[in-house]
């Protein structure tokens, strides 16, 4: 295991090497930049390739070729990037492609800026684009969660056969912070079965979206319904710091849960109590998990950088067992421990005093 000290965008560059990604096709954009441009460096010393496509639409499709052939290939970019790639990602979906895609959100909508953002929470966790279909998205809130997701991502889109996609920001992207680099264990995820490789000696296999025979689309878009429940049973992953007699727990990912986690521990440390709960997955959402905690009659604080769009997934988890209340910070803001403090604070259930 090799220790280094590094930003958050290096970080999945050298976990997406490490994972075995031999492809990389983007295009360059603020504040992801860092990633192609290791990755420029890296992959052709590797015997890989790299391509700065003509634009995030042909990267997308790039993406889609290579994965059909059962290679490990990545792509990265930026909200409005993101936005462009959205016909390619529901076509790989649709066709059972793997691949990973790394969003490393800035500011909107439209032109918006290049501060951090949560802003495109709703973009990764409903498809994005057109047809029935769901991404999986992993959200790190640390350097080394940039590493390890990374690696995640390429297993489960390998053994799911689908897109998944790594929702950062760009705090997290250009902050330093120290990394462990391990080597992951190598897996066999049967590719040979599917994929496009040459029909030389075999019969010939397809990769397509495309369903024009009588009843075949609905049967198709039944069998990607099941790999999505399959999904959320088993891959569903949450972060808990809630103890018994918690009076609220603070619900946030990513950036927003890096600077939750200060406020809820100055609050512990005046002798309150109060949880944390850090979505790691945010598709599947890790509902079973915030429903438990619910069901105890604990109050929920979701906080967010933007203006509120996790909160409805929470919502929907809790079900009307508990109280939901939500904390936004849109584009323009980063708040401070202090800010989440307060509305801890305010939230917090009155202490009866001694006569």
């Amino acid at each position: 295991m090799k220790r280094s000290f590094e930003k958050g965008n290096v970080a999945i560059a050298k976990a997406a090497v490490a994972a075995g990604c031999g492809y990389y096709f983007g295009y360059p954009i603020t504040p992801q930049s860092d990633i192609p441009e290791y990755l420029s460096r890296v992959l052709p010393s590797l015997g890989g390739q790299f391509v700065q496509a003509e634009s995030e639409i042909a990267s997308i499709n790039m993406l889609l070729g290579a994965g059909a052939t059962g290679k490990r290939a990545m792509t990265s970019s930026s909200s409005p990037g993101i936005s462009l790639k959205q016909e390619g990602i529901s076509y790989m979906a649709g066709s059972e492609v793997p691949g990973v895609i790394v969003n490393i959100q800035r500011s909107g909508p439209g032109l918006g800026g290049i501060s951090p953002s949560q802003g495109d929470y709703f973009q990764a966790t409903r498809g994005g684009g057109h047809g029935d279909y769901r991404v999986i998205v992993l959200a790190p809130a640390t350097v080394q969660e940039m590493y390890d997701l990374t690696v995640l991502a390429f297993d489960l889109a390998d053994q799911y056969r689908t897109p998944v996609m790594i929702l950062a920001d760009a705090l997290l992207g250009m902050m330093k912070e120290s990394l462990e680099e391990w080597a992951p264990e190598k897996k066999d995820f049967g590719k040979e079965a599917w994929a496009v490789t040459g029909a030389i000696g075999r019969p010939a296999r397809k990769v397509k979206s495309l369903y024009l025979g009588d009843g075949d689309l609905n049967e198709h878009n039944w069998n990607l319904v099941r790999k999505y429940e399959e999904i959320a049973r088993k891959e569903a992953r949450v972060h808990l710091e809630v103890t018994e007699g918690c009076e609220l727990a603070v619900v946030a990912f990513g950036s927003a849960a890096r600077i939750a986690k200060s406020a809820v521990d100055r609050v512990n440390e005046e002798g309150r109590r109060v949880g944390l709960l850090r979505p790691i997955t945010l598709w599947p959402f890790p509902s079973e998990a915030i429903r438990r905690v619910a069901a105890k009659g604990v109050p929920l604080l979701t906080v967010e950088l933007n203006t509120g769009q996790m909160v409805e997934d929470v919502r929907l988890a809790v079900e009307g067992r508990s109280e939901v209340s939500f904390a936004g910070y849109p584009p323009g803001y980063l708040p401070s421990p202090d800010d989440i403090y307060a509305e801890i604070v305010r939230r917090l259930p009155a202490q009866e005093k001694c006569a």
